[in-house]
């Protein structure tokens, strides 16, 4: 059986001075860097704005002095509705949060507020133009909305990276003190040690029945994180630790007045308070929160694969599979005579993989190895260096000189869009898996077929062939849960990313 869940890592006794020299990532208060980079988000959003609002009218008009037609107003000029809009845009973009501490950072709900933000103020303005009779121009308008928003989106982006980049480097971080079991503690903490984009960064934890006294570390990812007291030990635990946010896991230890209390016990206490439920790989679409009976309750939504979303994602699927075909078409071609010309065999390899519900297809791509590469996979199995069930070898001596250009790029897999038009793949979806491997798949991961495997997804984002098995199950399954246009859209936009950069390809 394929190992999915993290198993429970003992708690190694330590001394108290290795405990006193685990080190706390964050540098700076995180209030102190989120106040800082809001002031620059409102400076950049109010550039943004001006500079598409100007640049509307200067093409539209030429000056500022144009006059708007109205049969209610008179000599109302364009300069004044220009200076309207900056301000009702800067305004609806607070109204939507677009700047909370919350979302920033945060990608798509950042990116949704935006967008709902600068839609509702256009159709507020749609309806107020209406109803007084204002003739405003249609192109000025025009330019305005979609560079306004596109502005605001690339530099949100920009803000983005600029952010991931320095967490990556230890700055800018959340750290956090997480409160539960030791298995819910350390899953946690793995789960924030693999969002370093987040900046999520566990400095102390504390578990039920732990003594205080005691000096116990538990180590994730190579890190020592000390075990600070029990449940009953938060405020002294912050103290210990410096964390600005508590996370609470595993809830039944302290029950509904051990949560409530430990609510009021950090009401003096610049601190956050989160509640994990413990479902892992559910997003956000599928959670929607419901007072029931004075209960906080979390329902979650069952995962649809069948009627309109499908009939959506098939429909994206096959004019997305033609148009790459249609502009990509030179590649093909070149690439098609390189193998031929480069070394003997036929031009594409046709591997045999598990379609949707476990059916099978011949899936396409062009030849990267010498011909007849599979009889040798006996002699070269000792030295495998795939995870799981997959064979993988960094310095493959089956692989071409042409091959390995393709393997880097992605070429090689380009064919795959012929097998998306015949509708045995879908453009993003699950790693495309061999039969072997569904033959030796048991319980949850037989989820994978749920959904056609994919050209791209998770897995091409997110490592490629540098995943070990259980990270490649696990994005699969998460894809699975959670597919979405909008998340096949991002999946897509990180994978010329990844492509382009040859990231852990080989």
């Amino acid at each position: 059986m394929v190992a999915y869940d993290t198993a429970v890592d003992s708690v190694d006794a330590q001394s108290t001075a290795t405990v006193a020299a685990v080190p706390v990532q964050q540098t700076v208060p995180r209030r102190a860097w989120q106040t800082k980079y809001i002031r620059r988000l409102v400076l950049t959003d109010a550039f943004v704005v001006i500079a598409a609002v100007a640049a509307a009218q200067w093409l539209r008009f030429g000056d500022a002095g144009a006059l708007v037609q109205s049969e209610t107003l008179s000599n109302v000029s364009y300069g004044l509705i220009s200076a309207a809009l900056v301000a009702l845009w800067l305004g609806m973009l607070s109204v939507f949060h677009t700047r909370s501490p919350r979302v920033v950072g945060s990608g798509p709900e950042e990116y949704r507020r935006i967008a709902t933000a600068t839609m509702r103020l256009f159709g507020i303005i749609a309806i107020a133009a209406l109803l007084s009779r204002l003739e405003l121009a249609r192109l000025y308008l025009a330019i305005a909305l979609p560079a306004g928003l596109l502005g605001l989106l690339l530099s949100r982006w920009v803000w983005r990276r600029i952010i991931a980049h320095k967490r990556a480097h230890g700055n800018l971080q959340t750290s956090v003190l997480v409160v539960g079991g030791r298995r819910s503690v350390r899953n946690l903490a793995e789960s924030f040690a693999r969002g370093t984009a987040d900046g999520y960064s566990v400095v102390g934890v504390c578990v039920p029945g732990h003594s205080s006294r005691a000096d116990e570390t538990i180590t994730v990812g190579g890190r020592s994180i000390p075990v600070l007291g029990s449940e009953l030990d938060v405020v002294e635990a912050l103290q210990k630790c410096g964390a600005d946010t508590v996370a609470v896991t595993a809830t039944e230890h302290l029950g509904h007045h051990g949560i409530r209390q430990m609510v009021w016990d950090l009401e003096d206490h610049e601190v956050e308070l989160v509640v994990a439920p413990g479902m892992m790989d559910v997003s956000g679409p599928r959670l929607e929160m419901r007072p029931v009976a004075g209960l906080p309750l979390i329902h979650v939504e069952k995962p649809r694969y069948h009627g309109a979303k499908r009939f959506g994602k098939t429909s994206f699927d096959f004019i997305f599979a033609l148009l790459a075909l249609v502009l990509i078409s030179p590649v093909l071609l070149a690439t098609a005579v390189a193998v031929k010309s480069t070394s003997k065999g036929p031009v594409f390899y046709r591997s045999e993989r598990m379609g949707l519900d476990g059916r099978p297809f011949q899936m396409l791509k062009f030849r990267s190895m010498v011909h007849g590469a599979d009889r040798q996979v006996g002699s070269l199995m000792k030295n495998n260096e795939g995870a799981g069930l997959l064979f993988k070898l960094r310095e493959d001596p089956r692989v071409t000189r042409v091959g390995r250009i393709l393997r880097k790029f992605s070429i090689d897999e380009l064919p795959q869009f012929i097998n998306v038009l015949r509708r045995e793949m879908s453009v993003v979806g699950p790693r495309p898996p061999l039969r072997a491997e569904v033959e030796a798949y048991d319980g949850e991961v037989h989820r994978r077929l749920l959904v056609k495997p994919g050209v791209t997804g998770l897995w091409q984002v997110s490592g490629r062939s540098d995943l070990s098995w259980e990270d490649s199950v696990r994005l699969d399954l998460s894809y699975v849960e959670n597919w979405s246009m909008v998340g096949d859209m991002l999946i897509i936009a990180k994978t010329v990313k990844a492509v382009v950069a040859g990231e852990g390809a080989y």
